[in-house]
């Protein structure tokens, strides 16, 4: 099995020159940097998900400390 599992290379170089005919070498640029936008986005939400339970758990840590 390669690394792209059962993707090979000519069928991964069929699927570059359908989305090239598709969409046009001027469109996937513009594609390319929607795609980037929301992957950063989403990377942007879950850092933010993330960070409110870390306080949330340290604020109920703090106050358990100062009611014991």
């Amino acid at each position: 099995m390669n690394l792209l599992g059962i993707i090979g290379g000519q069928e991964l170089l069929i699927i570059l020159l359908v989305v090239l005919v598709l969409f046009g070498g001027k469109k996937i640029p513009e594609l390319m940097r929607g795609l980037g936008k929301g992957v950063k986005e989403y990377k942007n939400a879950v850092n933010n998900v993330d960070n409110e339970l870390k306080d949330s758990t340290q604020h109920d840590e703090h106050t358990e400390e100062k009611k014991n």
